[in-house]
C-alpha cells in the first residue's frame, strides 16, 4: 500500500508541474484550456500534499522515521506548571 501512495505521490507532483508550467506560460490557449490546465495543476498539488503526508505518517508507523518530538499531556502540562520566564 505504500507503494501505491508512493507513486501516486510522484504521479501528482508531476501533474502539478506540468500543467501548473501550462497554466502560466500558455500563450494562444483558449480560456477553457487555461482553466482546465489550472484545475488539473491544483489538483496535483491537493494530491500530492495528503500522499506526502500519508507516506510520512507511514514512515513514522512502521520506524523508517524517527519519531516526531510531540510531548504527551502529562509532561506538556508540567511544562505549563513550571512557566517559561
Amino acid at each position: 500500500m505504500i507503494k501505491l501512495v508512493a507513486i501516486i505521490n510522484v504521479v501528482a507532483w508531476s501533474g502539478f508541474w506540468a500543467f501548473g508550467y501550462l497554466a502560466l506560460s500558455a500563450t494562444g490557449f483558449t480560456e477553457a484550456q487555461m482553466v482546465t490546465a489550472s484545475l488539473l495543476a491544483a489538483a496535483g498539488l491537493i494530491t500530492g500534499i495528503l500522499a506526502y503526508l500519508r507516506l510520512a505518517r507511514a514512515a513514522e508507523q512502521t520506524g523508517y522515521a524517527s519519531k516526531t518530538n510531540q510531548l504527551d499531556a502529562a509532561q506538556r502540562n508540567r511544562a505549563q506548571e513550571k512557566g517559561s520566564i
